[in-house]
């Protein structure tokens, strides 16, 4: 393969990106150029939301192309037209083969939750201490205990493996499953995962079978009656909007658990429960918080 290598400013990254992808570049990724100086942006959104911008102020794009000679009549094309003002070439390069499974693979390690709690893709051995074990890959579905977010439920629910609260449990926009998975491998044994995506409902089935757990996946509309914990690890804003609904599944003496907030979203978390519950932040991680209230 061979990687053609463009400099450009912000306002032309959207067209080149667009441009290369209908030259039938195989890949386009955007850089920042200034990446480790002191002239780096920072360039993000809301988490699960767009970038508020499609580039850097001086952005690096690069395409990948099977054939040199494929790379080389792009740029021509390119070059002749009127966008590519203020844009460089910086070169096409020649992209060694690589064994993309394992280069993959090799970033995703397994990921403690406790010191006796961890989460182990298929391809690695469970660490000498752990205890519990749920096998997980990455995926089509959100989850696979590398977010804080998911680590803070998974420690919540380790945390009260001895108790009631794991009787009956609602992992509500379930994603990979991998929370209801760790109810039922705490010993949970009535427990439903529901999510909007299909996809997610099929990749719940799978990471349960994997984990020879037994727990119903679906879409929403299989929820039914009350839970002892409510679990959803979404995001802020569908949380508030979801408040009354998931308060609603909270049986008498139960637990409600939410994550997916950032610290500076606390108060407005609060603010939309408040008719329902009181919510208290019960850990933190990373800039997100997990909130929690019992009925």
């Amino acid at each position: 393969m061979f990687e053609l290598r463009l400099m450009c400013p912000e306002d032309r990254v959207e067209l080149l990106s667009d441009a290369l992808d209908a030259l039938d570049a195989l890949s386009v990724s955007v850089e920042d150029a200034d990446a480790q100086t002191d002239a780096e942006q920072a360039l993000f959104g809301e988490p699960g939301m767009p970038p508020p911008k499609d580039g850097w102020q001086r952005s690096r794009v690069l395409a990948l192309f099977h054939e040199q000679a494929q790379a080389q009549s792009a740029l021509q094309l390119l070059q002749a037209q009127d966008f590519f003002a203020g844009c460089e070439l910086l070169g096409i390069d020649h992209v060694p083969e690589q064994d993309w499974v394992r280069l993959t693979q090799s970033q995703f390690a397994p990921v403690e939750i406790t010191p006796e709690f961890w989460i182990v893709p298929t391809w690695h051995e469970p660490p000498a201490q752990a205890r519990v074990v749920i096998r997980l890959d990455p995926g089509l579905a959100f989850g696979t205990g590398t977010h804080p977010t998911t680590r803070m439920c998974l420690r919540w629910i380790a945390r009260h493996c001895n108790s009631a609260a794991l009787s009956r449990v609602l992992d509500y926009g379930c994603g990979s499953g991998i929370l209801a998975v760790g109810a039922a491998k705490f010993g949970a044994t009535d427990v439903d995962a529901v999510d909007i995506d299909t996809a997610a409902v099929d990749a719940t089935d799978l990471n349960a079978q994997a984990n020879q757990v037994s727990l119903r996946a679906g879409l929403p509309e299989m929820v039914s009656g009350t839970y002892q914990t409510v679990l959803a690890n979404i995001l802020a804003t569908p949380l508030k909007v979801l408040a009354p609904l998931l308060w609603s599944r909270v049986a008498e003496g139960g637990h409600l658990v939410l994550a997916g907030i950032l610290e500076r979203q606390a108060d407005e978390l609060k603010a939309a429960y408040a008719p329902y519950c009181a919510l208290q932040v019960a850990d933190q991680e990373d800039g997100w918080i997990l909130m929690t209230a019992a009925r």
